[in-house]
């Protein structure tokens, strides 16, 4: 139930002194105007004054905390959305200093780290529903009353929009399902599909599926997760947001799960600067709590179709500028002060363990001799006294033998 209503808002603003006092004087303040009898901000979208006492804070409360409105995202997501609905003075030193002091989020974000390694971006498509990637996200401890342990998710690389649903288990199957059944028969074909050399990605039946409906299917290196050419955080913010929101032993995260979704789809992205909901659909989304007008009018405009096309691919436009300018300025603070070994076939080197159980345990194994070089980043190693042990890496996870140290 929303906490206040329209006419509340107006009963609450004309006993504000302040507010009263620019309502009796309208005439001297070009930045405000007054829509039935209640005091707007000139803005786009015009929005309401928000008097002084508790409401601002159920607000603040509303669009950062509640599942359908907030999820817990951070203070630009957050200013971003009550910035579109209300207005008042000193409002962004008001939710700063809310997200900041919001316990339940102090206690569950993550602590965010440089990963080792250069950048080679990925130029960004030209259209939405190009290119997209997909991963599995688990397993993730607890698993659900609903017998759920993993995410599936996918990103469109242009939107940033996301598809996430949990899921009992990682197989063929399953990636089979959830791309056929939540991503083409609601969203339409996409061109491409960017996963990493999983074995539900390569087995059998997903290659003869994205074969059968024509879509190209493109892997990324393991040990390498930003092949796009950025650091996609939607894993990262999704645990997050749903620990935040889930109950004390964590058992109905994956009812949290759309919400998390839903909410990361309607703000502003970091990287483009748009909403991935907006670059999808074409429109802004509305929130559960948003202040609707109670009449509802029906027009046809015949351009309506062009116009639609043309705001799109204006805001398509305007995304792929924004990416690429991301995308430079962060492969220029990633790489700085950063070596990039120039190794070669027939190199030694030792590899990075990743699934390290304790501290005391090695951090690399070897000695592997490099045998193929792929691209600059990628190689095919063979293990020197274990010939049958080759694998595909990235120097991300190797080290020059003539590079060891001790530390």
């Amino acid at each position: 139930m929303f906490p206040f209503t329209i006419e509340q808002l107006k009963e609450l603003q004309h006993q504000d002194e302040e507010i009263k006092n620019i309502i009796d004087n309208i005439q001297n303040y070009t930045e405000y105007f007054i829509e039935d009898n209640m005091l707007m901000k000139k803005s786009f979208p015009p929005v309401p004054v928000i008097p002084k006492g508790r409401i601002r804070s159920d607000i603040i409360k509303i669009y950062h905390d509640t599942p359908a409105n907030g999820a817990h995202f951070g203070r630009n997501k957050t200013i971003q959305k009550i910035q579109q609905r209300y207005f008042w003075p000193n409002m962004i030193s008001d939710i700063r200093h809310y997200v900041k002091s919001c316990l339940p989020c102090l206690q569950n974000n993550p602590i965010r780290q440089k990963p080792p390694g250069a950048l080679k971006p990925i130029k960004p498509p030209e259209g939405i529903w190009q290119l997209l990637t997909m991963d599995f996200h688990g397993p993730i401890t607890p698993t659900t009353k609903h017998g759920n342990k993993y995410i599936i998710s996918l990103t469109d690389v242009l939107s940033k929009f996301v598809i996430a649903k949990a899921v009992r288990d990682c197989t063929a199957s399953t990636a089979a399902r959830f791309l056929t059944e939540e991503v083409i028969l609601k969203y339409g074909t996409p061109k491409c599909i960017l996963t990493d050399n999983g074995t539900h990605f390569t087995a059998a039946m997903m290659t003869e599926l994205f074969k059968k409906i024509g879509i190209t299917h493109l892997y990324s290196t393991p040990y390498h997760p930003m092949t796009n050419g950025q650091i996609e955080r939607f894993n990262a913010t999704m645990d997050a947001k749903i620990a935040t929101l889930s109950n004390d032993k964590r058992t109905d995260w994956d009812e949290q799960l759309p919400f998390v979704t839903f909410n990361y789809n309607t703000s502003i992205h970091t990287t483009t600067g748009q909403i991935p909901f907006e670059l999808i659909y074409g429109r802004s989304p509305i929130l559960p709590f948003d202040q609707q007008q109670p009449l509802v009018t029906l027009s046809h405009d015949s351009e309506h179709k062009s116009k639609l096309n043309q705001y799109l691919s204006t805001l398509t436009e305007q995304a792929k500028i924004k990416i690429l300018k991301q995308q430079r300025q962060y492969k220029e603070r990633y790489d700085q002060h950063r070596t990039n070994p120039n190794h070669k076939v027939g190199d030694l080197v030792l590899i990075k363990i990743l699934t390290m159980r304790n501290k005391f345990d090695a951090r690399f194994e070897g000695p592997f001799r490099i045998i193929k070089k792929i691209s600059t980043k990628t190689f095919i190693v063979q293990h020197v006294k274990i010939p049958t042990l080759i694998k595909q890496v990235t120097s991300d996870v190797m080290l020059s033998i003539t590079q060891r140290r001790c530390i």
